[in-house]
């Protein structure tokens, strides 16, 4: 089956992007990696495509001493390989480099990822434990736009007509940082059945669950009764949740142990 017919805009400029997503029924394309097979399925119907992904505003990378800045256009193959500014113990490129097959990290980028909100899709979970935001472009200017609440559920994000991620915010974790991600595949590269990322750093104590049909959870503390209370509220079944408890049980001895920022970061395993 192929795609519906659609309209295909190629903007030169932010500017151009944004007056062309005040069409009807229009979307925005990036590597498309994940849209390109909803719309041969035809499970998404748009009547216009604006293709953003060479777009200079979407791309590059920047460093301050507290914070990374990614472009949205940026490519997980960029992050794994290490073109891109990381954290502490290398947990962006640890992270990245676990995302499906190389061919897909070519071209997948990391707002994408973002704006697709797969539930089961590593960066809504990890950048939403690292405290990230988006930088959102729209009509009236620029906002700031922070995760998890960005992500309103499954496939659902907290964008207005005509606005577009533009790029990703992350906050520097401290030197002596603890994290742990966690996620359970039938095999490496497939979207995870169960997934778990937990941050230590001082005072911050931030646990989330994803994979669970729906937005990431923000656990507000890091006990696993609670990680139970609020996994039975997410319409998993009994084996589901009880999968979601290992992972996350995982991820939390993994940021409890190692040396340094970044211990276990990106650990994955197969079933």
């Amino acid at each position: 089956m192929k795609a519906a017919d659609f309209t295909l805009v190629r903007p030169t400029t932010l500017a151009d992007a944004l007056a062309a997503l005040r069409a009807p029924e229009a979307r925005v394309i990036a590597g498309g990696q994940s849209l390109a097979p909803m719309l041969n399925l035809r499970l998404a119907r748009p009547e216009t495509l604006v293709a953003v992904g060479t777009l200079p505003e979407l791309a590059g990378a920047s460093e301050t001493v507290e914070t990374i800045t990614l472009g949205a256009g940026t490519t997980h193959a960029a992050i794994a390989d290490g073109r891109t500014p990381d954290l502490p113990g290398g947990i962006l490129a640890r992270v990245a480099e676990g995302i499906a097959y190389r061919a897909i990290r070519n071209r997948g980028t990391i707002g994408g990822s973002l704006c697709h909100a797969d539930p089961a899709a590593d960066w809504p979970t990890v950048l939403s434990a690292l405290g990230a935001s988006v930088v959102v472009a729209g009509p009236a200017g620029t906002r700031t736009a922070a995760l998890p609440g960005f992500i309103a559920g499954a496939f659902r994000v907290a964008l207005d007509k005509g606005e577009l991620v533009q790029a990703v915010r992350i906050p520097k974790p401290s030197a002596g940082s603890r994290w742990g991600y966690y996620k359970a595949c039938r095999k490496p590269g497939e979207f995870a059945h169960a997934m778990a990322a937990v941050l230590i750093d001082g005072a911050v104590r931030r646990g989330v669950i994803g994979a669970v049909g729906g937005a990431p959870i923000l656990l507000p503390d890091l006990s696993e009764a609670t990680a139970r209370t609020a996994l039975e509220a997410s319409g998993l079944d009994p084996m589901g949740r009880q999968m979601q408890v290992v992972a996350f049980r995982r991820a939390l001895a993994m940021a409890g142990t190692g040396t340094g920022a970044g211990a276990g970061a990106g650990a994955e395993a197969g079933r």
